[in-house]
């Protein structure tokens, strides 16, 4: 379970390809403390586990399914992805509950700069639009935003000053792509009242 509070930045310095998916290797100096085998940490809000660790290097493995259904399937290297640790116990809860099990791909359609904040509008899958609200809780790339508006398919965040300069949604530009996870709280009340299995 993650927060969507991005810890750090990290780079991947490589991608080996292999029968059942890939392996990638991420630089991230900026992680606090070491990893640890067996940890979990989102990827571009992926959670992936710790399958090495030397220093602020660091591997894991990426399933065929995973590589098929999030961005990690372009994976390259020199990418810079945003990172977060799994949420501990003691912790402050900010953001919201991020399971970092990636629902779709969603395309940034326009980015509106401004004075204090840019505006990022989304084409999302028509499937996950039942899951967004206004003024609800949407991560983008593993970051926990809030919904500034929603028409139809096309849902919009606003990006403060810190979120643009410390995540790589400040890099995103028209057409690019991003892994999009729906609050999971409207999936368990829509099995609850019958809506789907």
């Amino acid at each position: 379970m993650f927060t969507g509070l991005v810890e750090t930045t990290g780079s991947v310095t490589a991608v080996e390809e292999n029968d059942t998916g890939c392996r990638l290797t991420i630089s991230a100096p900026g992680m606090a403390g070491p990893l640890t085998i067996g940890e979990s940490v989102a990827v571009d809000g992926v959670c992936l586990t710790v399958a090495d660790a030397n220093g602020p290097t660091w591997t894991a493995d990426v399933m065929r399914v995973t590589k098929e259904t999030t961005t990690l399937g372009s994976a390259s290297v020199g990418r810079r992805v945003n990172l977060e640790r799994a949420l501990r116990a003691d912790s402050r809860m900010g953001g919201h509950f991020v399971q970092g099990h990636v629902d779709g791909i969603a395309t940034l359609l326009s980015r509106v700069g401004g004075p204090e904040w840019d505006d990022l509008t989304f084409r999302l899958p028509e499937a996950l639009t039942r899951y967004v609200v206004v003024k609800g809780s949407i991560a983008i790339d593993g970051v926990s935003l809030t919904v500034a508006s929603l028409k139809g398919t096309d849902a919009t965040v606003s990006l403060i000053p810190t979120t643009i300069e410390v995540t790589t949604l400040g890099e995103r530009r028209e057409d690019d792509v991003v892994n999009i996870e729906v609050d999971v709280i409207g999936k368990y009340i829509e099995k609850l009242v019958g809506g789907r299995e």
